[in-house]
């Protein structure tokens, strides 16, 4: 299944088709595949070039691991269980050239990561991020040093069959998208002050 975004503005398509499913069907991602994901993720700017990111990754062929990943889930996220693929995503919360904290780390993180979900969708995959889960415990269980912040856990496969949800996530998953309209968050000059791209105009004083 897809679900193109309906866009103000043309933008790509890896963008409009880019989207957080939670039906996964029962396929293996080959490593080759999963590896060009991560490729793409290694090729986000970050401040200083820190790359202040990294992943822990269980698959579905390792089932003792991919249990393991699972259970860190809240249970509003237990069907994220059934894809192939399990990741936790991790910020480095100093830098590496002089142990000082870095607040862009989350940044850095979020842009790596949007590289890896637009490189899962052109080779057919689909990824879904995740806040709900435990974190105490994913620090626990992958071992994850005190400088790495776990950040999200993430869900990665081969879309599945909406039918095989339960109701009320089938219903979530069949859902319209939406989002807020730029002018609600892109402003001009000062916070709060309309850009006006929804209104086709341009602002006082600009062509």
């Amino acid at each position: 299944m897809e679900k193109p975004a309906t866009t103000d503005r043309p933008v790509h398509d890896l963008i409009r088709r880019r989207w957080s499913p939670r039906a996964f069907a029962a396929k293996l991602v080959h490593r080759d595949l999963l590896a060009a994901l991560f490729e793409a993720a290694r090729w986000a700017p970050s401040c200083f070039n820190e790359q202040p990111w990294s992943w822990v990754v269980s698959t579905s062929d390792d089932p003792e691991a991919h249990d393991r990943a699972g259970s860190v889930f809240s249970d509003g996220n237990a069907w994220a269980r059934s894809a192939p693929v399990l990741a936790l995503s991790l910020a480095r919360t100093t830098f590496s050239r002089n142990d000082r904290p870095n607040p862009h780390a989350w940044h850095d993180l979020g842009a790596a990561s949007m590289s890896l979900c637009l490189e899962a969708v052109n080779h057919g995959l689909v990824v879904h991020q995740m806040a709900g889960f435990d974190r105490g415990r994913a620090r626990e269980i992958f071992r994850v040093p005190e400088i790495w912040e776990p950040v999200a856990m993430m869900a990665i496969g081969f879309p599945g069959d909406p039918e095989s949800l339960p109701g009320e996530l089938r219903e979530r998953e069949m859902a319209p998208r939406s989002r807020k309209k730029v002018d609600e968050m892109v402003f001009s000059g000062e916070f709060g002050s309309s850009i006006g791209f929804n209104q086709g105009t341009a602002p006082a004083g600009r062509p």
